[in-house]
């Protein structure tokens, strides 16, 4: 909770503009909650751009063109996940291809299963949970060899 409500004082700090949210919640439960947060006028030299933030901020970042889009998304160090929203189906292939993200959902987000790999890009984490591919994280290989 702490770290999210660092990311939300960053937000001020860089001169986004608090829309919605951004203080803790539910105090009295002895919970550490914090409201659903969302920031206009976010550009990609924020912290709150910039981070993984895994708490509920949203930063509102705005685009003229599909390349544009792409170029603000790839421009972090992190590639966790993506999400297209677009009723024209070679746009979102396109988007999806150039988007540097381990998964990208199109007109939904945080779908799968257990039978899908999941996993980032980048500074976002090495390898791949779930699925077939996530065997070789916890699995040794050995060839032994006997002569008789």
């Amino acid at each position: 909770m702490n770290t999210v409500l660092s990311y939300i004082e960053a937000g001020h700090s860089d001169g986004a503009k608090l829309l919605v949210g951004g203080k803790r919640i539910l105090e009295e439960t002895g919970g550490t909650y914090v409201e659903p947060t969302i920031f206009d006028g976010v550009n990609n030299a924020m912290r709150i751009a910039k981070e993984e933030i895994f708490g509920p901020v949203l930063s509102v970042i705005t685009f003229d063109t599909v390349e544009e889009a792409i170029a603000i998304a790839n421009d972090t160090p992190y590639g966790l996940a993506a999400g297209v929203w677009t009723s024209n189906i070679s746009k979102a292939h396109h988007t999806a291809r150039a988007l540097r993200a381990g998964s990208v959902w199109i007109n939904q987000y945080d779908g799968g299963d257990m039978t899908a790999p999941f996993g980032g890009f980048k500074q976002s984490g090495n390898g791949r949970d779930k699925s077939l591919h996530a065997l070789d994280k916890y699995t040794e290989l050995k060839a032994t060899w006997i002569k008789l």
